[in-house]
């Protein structure tokens, strides 16, 4: 791989000195011929007029002439620029050059005694200039013309694009559009919201109106490729926009982030797909990234769970915070080696120990407790399908609740400081085992926080994530992709919805402010209606709902709900520094009394009972289920 590399660099060098070399013997050429037809012009074009001091003048000053230029030139990086780029910054280097050369001009007509018409000085530097500069400015507009025909007599089959955003992303894009031999497609017209852009050309494009004329472009010029190119706007305003676009039936591609026009990183290359994320119509969720450093920065964190969807995600942010060690903690072992390799490429300074067991195996766990001493444990290892849980509800038991149970009291006895759990909002009033479990995991840390004053024992509870494994949307696009039909359970049901990196960052921060006995509850923003989002799903892939893509409504399945809450009645909610994270206050309950509990259920669970649900209501008042 790095003798490729190698080898492609020296490629890379060879081809920029050959064109580097062609262009300084233009130069040279343009610097002789130029001061040579400046002498020839001051003297009315007869060769026989021009005194024999002032050839032999010419003649002796021109190797100090090509000399200093070709050098100037050099030194202002006029060798090295891409020409079929050149803008405004080649033009001022180019005029920066010429600045420069004047007093270089001076100094050797000073030093060689020359003594020729002041017209044979300034014609030859005014006709260097305008040569030189039109030579390497005539690169670009060449290939811009041959651009430009290539596109309007392009053929039917290629891509037919409409670019949204007349800025300075929208023109880089055009331009690359257009320059490029490789992309076979059409750049069709422009949409902006300014009045005043409309009519106007944008490298020739036309910008043809306003977002609400985004439908009748796109049949006017056959639209088949929108691309959005405003990175710097709100949410809200994205998701207007991209919400008349998807009804179009076309591609939808984005410019990722402001950040990249302002690093010049705005590329066809660089385009990503317009996500479901993109209609959510809310602003990213921001962290205060220094408090995280500051909590994890030299630290030992274990991870359980830590090649799943919100593990792997803890690990990959955690890593970038230089943690004296981190731990992997998972029973599946391809999650565990795929999440190992990337953080080895990704931090190749990590001290990084990747172990497999399970959260039921007290004997595993202490061994992990006392050999690594862990100062902080986000504990995310759990059974999280609704569905699956409901026909396994004691496994739901044995590894959500008596894993964390075991888990949480290794955590205390080896001097653990903090234990993080991840919670859901199906823990609060809930339908099915699975959240039913995770409210028991809740009540556990809340117990063990009361006990062990050295440990801060606290739970995290968000709803949803995006694209995490098992998550209807890895779903629908599956669905999708094999043409239908897209199943939604029921078309009321609503959830709340978060990126992944989003719920990690604000988990990590809530460790931050943990105390002990909270149970953290994340804003998750406004809830989506997950029929909504399959019909989105089917727009953004470039398919008509119910037309294309036939959606089916399979009825709730068991222990589901319509909604999701985020927090229970009797826990009221305080605020923290940062307003997407809220802190429900700890129930109070007889700690002995729910031992016993715990106890019972343990031993339910391995008895394959059938009763398991009645106990777990016994404990949990706020769960309904159906037998």
């Amino acid at each position: 791989m790095k003798s490729e590399d190698a080898n492609r660099r020296k490629n890379e060098t060879r081809i920029w000195i050959q064109r580097a070399m062609v262009i300084m013997l233009m130069d040279v050429l343009i610097i002789i011929g130029a001061y040579f037809l400046g002498l020839m012009l001051r003297f009315d074009f007869k060769f026989s007029n021009i005194p024999r001091e002032y050839i032999e003048g010419y003649i002796w000053s021109m190797p100090y002439w090509v000399i200093i230029t070709v050098v100037v030139l050099y030194a202002f990086r006029l060798y090295h620029s891409i020409w079929r780029f050149a803008g405004t910054a080649e033009m001022s280097c180019m005029i920066g050059a010429y600045g420069g050369l004047i007093p270089c001009y001076l100094l050797g007509g000073w030093f060689m005694e020359l003594h020729m018409p002041r017209s044979y000085y300034f014609m030859g530097y005014l006709m260097c200039f305008c040569l030189q500069t039109g030579l390497r400015f005539s690169y670009r507009f060449v290939r811009s013309s041959m651009s430009r025909r290539r596109q309007w007599s392009s053929p039917e089959d290629d891509e037919r694009i409409m670019i949204i955003g007349a800025g300075q992303a929208g023109l880089i894009l055009i331009r690359e559009l257009i320059n490029s031999n490789h992309l076979h497609t059409k750049v069709c017209c422009v949409i902006d919201d300014n009045p005043n852009k409309h009519g106007r050309l944008l490298e020739g494009i036309p910008i043809v109106g306003d977002r609400y004329a985004i439908p009748e472009m796109v049949k006017k010029y056959r639209v088949n490729r929108i691309i959005y190119a405003i990175p710097a706007t709100t949410a809200e305003n994205r998701k207007a926009i991209l919400n008349i676009c998807k009804e179009c039936g076309c591609k939808m591609q984005a410019v990722p982030g402001v950040y990249q026009l302002v690093n010049g990183e705005v590329s066809v290359s660089k385009l990503k797909n317009v996500e479901i994320i993109d209609l959510l119509g809310r602003e990213p969720v921001k962290v205060n990234n220094a408090e995280i450093l500051q909590s994890i920065c030299g630290k030992v964190i274990l991870v359980t769970g830590g090649g799943g969807s919100i593990g792997s995600e803890l690990c990959r942010q955690i890593s970038g915070a230089r943690p004296k060690q981190l731990i992997i903690f998972d029973i599946y072992e391809n999650n565990a080696y795929s999440i190992q390799q990337e953080l080895k490429h990704d931090f190749p300074e990590l001290n990084l120990e990747v172990l497999i067991g399970s959260v039921r195996n007290t004997n595993r766990i202490n061994y992990v407790m006392e050999t690594y001493h862990p100062d902080i444990i986000f504990h995310a290892a759990a059974h999280k399908h609704v569905p699956l849980m409901e026909d396994s509800p004691n496994e739901a038991i044995k590894n959500n609740v008596m894993g964390t149970y075991k888990t949480a009291v290794a955590a205390a006895r080896y001097g653990v400081r903090k234990f993080v759990l991840i919670s859901t909002d199906k823990a609060v009033n809930p339908t099915n085992i699975m959240g039913a479990s995770k409210r028991l995991c809740e009540m556990v840390v809340q117990m063990l926080n009361r006990q062990y004053a050295e440990t801060d024992f606290v739970a995290v509870r968000f709803g949803n994530v995006l694209g995490s494994n098992g998550s209807v949307i890895p779903l629908f696009k599956k669905q999708i992709a094999e043409g239908g039909p897209v199943t939604v359970t029921d078309k009321n049901i609503i959830r709340y919805f978060m990126t992944i990196p989003e719920a990690v960052s604000l988990v990590l921060q809530a460790a931050y402010y943990a105390k002990g006995g909270e149970i953290f509850v994340l804003d998750m923003g406004d809830p989506v209606r997950i029929d909504d989002m399959a019909r989105n799903l089917i727009r953004l892939s470039g398919y008509t709902p119910d037309v294309d893509i036939k959606i089916e409504y399979t009825g709730l399945r068991p222990g589901e709900k319509l909604y999701e809450e985020l927090l229970m009645a009797e826990e009221g909610l305080k605020a923290t520094d940062n307003a997407l994270i809220h802190v429900g206050e700890p129930i109070e309950m007889d700690d002995e009394w729910f031992r016993e509990k715990l106890r019972e259920l343990d031993e339910a669970s391995y008895k394959e009972t059938e009763r398991i649900r009645v106990l777990v209501a016994e404990v949990v008042p706020t769960y309904k289920y159906k037998m």
